[in-house]
């Protein structure tokens, strides 16, 4: 039977073990990719194990372990396994980050269950075409700010790289100066998760892009594939100096991955409501919906 001793803590090392499961089960929410996993350990203390070929994995925030359903050939055993775990903790929703197919799976196996939408966690996802192109009255308001911002700063793009990676890790502390990092636990905790990733650039397999204005680097994206028609934005980081440098990063990255992708997933929103408001202003070609479930509604 499954225990809480069978999980071991998520390390750099084992990248390789999460991408031949995600080479047969690609990962269709953010939360799930590697890269986020290992970035954001220190908050969220990820821990996995396998079962039946079915990845678990499992979170520790503020001593509150919640469960994801598994990863894999949807198998009703490990499923109840997981599920009896997750009803022995004291978290309102020990059992979550459910996506709509291994939901709809869910209803047809375990009528009983109550699902709860968790909407600051659904994904954003757009055509990749889309934001390369902006096309449309749509997108009216959001070409003027980026053709203001072309006529105003005369910029260059290039890729990150061992080049310029030591630039774009001092960019990212004054990034954090401007933002006040410190004095917001979201931000904080985000900042370490950017320094990791930025770390582990190479060993993570990541991709991404830097605009310069006057030589200086002003603006990140940092990306990868998530699946085979999809790439995930982890970061995307600009200069408040620039009025419209986030339309600029958000244009160039697209025009660069619509080449090798159909989707852009550009991660959710937190339930804030700036960012909220700014990533529905870019027409989302649809959601990856996620659903938590309380503790008491787990009926096996």
């Amino acid at each position: 039977m499954l225990s809480i001793d069978d999980f071991t803590p998520v390390t750099l090392e084992d990248k390789h073990i999460f991408d031949k499961h995600y080479a047969k089960y690609p990962p269709l929410h953010s939360d799930y990719v590697f890269t986020t996993i290992i970035s954001w350990m220190e908050y969220a203390n990820y821990h996995f194990t396998f079962l039946k070929d079915n990845l678990i994995v499992m979170t520790s925030v503020e001593n509150s372990r919640r469960f994801r359903p598994p990863i894999g050939k949807h198998n009703k055993d490990v499923f109840n396994q997981v599920m009896t775990l997750a009803k022995k903790e004291s978290s309102e929703y020990p059992f979550g980050v459910i996506n709509k197919k291994t939901k709809d799976w869910l209803v047809q196996n375990y009528p009983k269950l109550e699902f709860t939408p968790h909407r600051e966690y659904f994904d954003y996802v757009y055509l990749a075409s889309d934001l390369a192109e902006l096309p449309g009255s749509d997108y009216k308001k959001i070409r003027n700010r980026l053709n203001k911002f072309i006529r105003n700063y005369a910029y260059t793009t290039e890729k990150i790289s061992e080049g310029n990676i030591d630039e774009i890790k001092t960019f990212l502390q004054r990034w954090c100066l401007w933002k006040d990092c410190a004095s917001d636990p979201l931000l904080e905790n985000e900042k370490k998760a950017i320094m990791y990733s930025m770390a582990h650039f190479f060993e993570l397999e990541l991709s991404g892009i830097v605009i310069r204005i006057d030589g200086n680097i002003e603006a990140i994206a940092v990306y990868e594939k998530m699946s085979p028609d999809t790439v995930v934005v982890h970061y995307e980081k600009g200069s408040p100096d620039y009025d419209g440098i986030y339309k600029g990063i958000n244009i160039e990255t697209a025009k660069l991955v619509q080449k090798e992708v159909t989707f852009i997933n550009r991660e959710p929103d937190m339930g804030l409501p700036g960012l909220r408001k700014a990533k529905m202003s870019y027409r989302p070609h649809h959601m990856v919906e996620v659903f938590h479930v309380a503790r008491q509604n787990i009926v096996l």
